[in-house]
């Protein structure tokens, strides 16, 4: 602790507490939204790459404890549905972490905020988005090689899954589930890849791990929450909640 408040103040820890527990919250509830709402709020108050190293092994954590929340076999069989999607998603984040210091920030910012808002907009306002035929191969690769790219860049690929699992009309403990195994793998993918860039160090890492406390506290309040509210709620909040982070990502895009 001595050495981390070397690296802030503890006035300055305390918010970056409260970002991580209100990030673990809403996760809970929706089973998404943490690397958003924490690179957003920690990104505010720290450098970018403190914040982006900060929210890997909480995300880790909490992801794993997502997947797993139906037992094992429950998320194995998550693992076979998605493994198209898994596979080409983790190559594609390989690739893009090594390209954090060089893509301009409000370029990927508007590329991930700009169709999920109208996505979700759309959905809000009575679109219903069915798939045409439903899911495809070449949807699934698709999806998963920009949810890849953009979560190697920025530690949240969340919107595009979500998108596609809520146009898919995912049943909410199964989209909670497949999140979870998706995130959780990217999550190990993302950890291995930010060693090597460098963004994950000794000090984000000591940062990283303190905050694992109030993100495992948040996700569950969240859950308990998530419990007592039925399939349309749940999908109305879904899309609120990607709605608000997707209109953050434009802001930040923007405005800075």
């Amino acid at each position: 602790m001595d050495t981390l408040l070397t690296l802030m103040p503890l006035p300055l820890l305390g918010i970056c507490f409260g970002i991580t527990l209100l990030a673990g919250i809403v996760k809970g509830v929706v089973g998404f939204a943490m690397p958003m709402i924490m690179i957003s709020g920690l990104g505010s108050v720290v450098s970018p790459e403190l914040a982006l190293g900060g929210l890997i092994l909480p995300t880790l954590v909490t992801n794993s404890m997502q997947a797993l929340r139906q037992g094992p076999a429950a998320a194995w069989h998550s693992v076979r549905r998605s493994r198209i999607f898994l596979m080409v998603g983790v190559v594609f984040l390989l690739f893009s972490a090594q390209l954090v210091t060089v893509m301009p920030v409000w370029l990927l910012l508007s590329v991930i905020g700009g169709p999920v808002a109208l996505f979700a907009s759309a959905q809000l306002l009575g679109w219903k988005g069915e798939l045409p035929g439903g899911p495809s191969r070449k949807l699934e690769i698709g999806i998963g090689a920009f949810a890849g790219f953009i979560g190697g860049l920025s530690g949240v690929w969340g919107p595009p899954v979500v998108a596609y699992l809520t146009a898919l009309g995912t049943e909410k403990h199964e989209q909670m589930r497949i999140q979870g195994v998706i995130y959780g793998l990217g999550a190990f993918a993302l950890t291995g890849a930010h060693l090597v860039s460098g963004v994950l160090n000794a000090q984000s890492a000591l940062f990283s791990f303190v905050l694992i406390v109030p993100a495992v506290a948040g996700m569950w309040i969240g859950g308990s929450l998530q419990d007592r509210i039925d399939q349309a709620l749940f999908r109305k909040a879904t899309l609120f909640v990607l709605l608000i982070t997707a209109l953050n990502l434009l802001r930040r895009a923007f405005f800075g």
